[in-house]
């Protein structure tokens, strides 16, 4: 029997499940394969990481939506200057992070740099299990939070490093607003927009 895909609320409760569950979503997303080079230690390492992010931050003054197979963190622009690490949280980042440290600073500040002007809605995390690929669950997340910032009038914007899920943004509307190599022969990363939709549009 197919676990249920319909999104819901995540809490800070769901840290358990989100952490673990984002580390085997993105074991082969190249950014974080670049951050996380060592293949014995990059699940552990990846699931801290999630769960410090989730926890500390999204969950605090981001949208957090989950399926029992997934996970959503989007940020209203209303959010945007609150939902940033603070001091404590980069510290326990840094720690994860070890020795690639500095090149994660480096491609947050890239990526910042590019992230558009105009009030958005930012998708900063989005992943499923693999044993429940094809189940539409990154689906009906990604409709969830699009939904809500159809809403509100407002466009979307996410950065991708794995160039096989551009078409999947793309189904959903997303166009490659810019393409840029993160610095220290880091992987190429795409910024994606997508203008907001009329209920007719839909």
């Amino acid at each position: 029997m197919p676990i249920t895909n319909t999104p819901r609320t995540a809490t800070i409760d769901d840290a358990p499940l989100i952490g673990p569950l984002l580390a085997r979503a993105f074991d082969d997303d190249p950014m974080m394969r670049w951050f996380f080079p060592d293949g014995a230690s990059r699940e552990a390492a990846l699931g801290r990481y999630f769960t410090t992010i989730f926890t500390r931050q999204y969950v605090r003054h981001g949208v957090c939506e989950r399926t029992e197979a997934a996970a959503a963190f989007w940020v209203p622009p209303e959010a945007q200057a609150k939902a940033v690490p603070d001091a404590e949280t980069i510290e326990e980042l840094l720690g994860i992070l070890g020795d690639r440290a500095g090149l994660f600073r480096d491609a947050v500040e890239t990526a910042a740099r590019h992230t558009p002007q105009e009030p958005h809605w930012y998708l900063a995390m989005i992943g499923a299990d693999p044993a429940a690929q094809g189940q539409g669950h990154g689906s009906a997340l990604l409709r969830s939070g699009l939904a809500q910032a159809d809403a509100a009038g407002l466009p979307a914007y996410l950065e991708s490093s794995k160039p096989s899920n551009l078409p999947f943004y793309e189904h959903f509307g997303f166009t490659v607003r810019a393409e840029l190599r993160l610095p220290g022969d880091g992987p190429v990363l795409w910024g994606m927009w997508r203008r907001p939709r009329r209920p007719d549009e839909v």
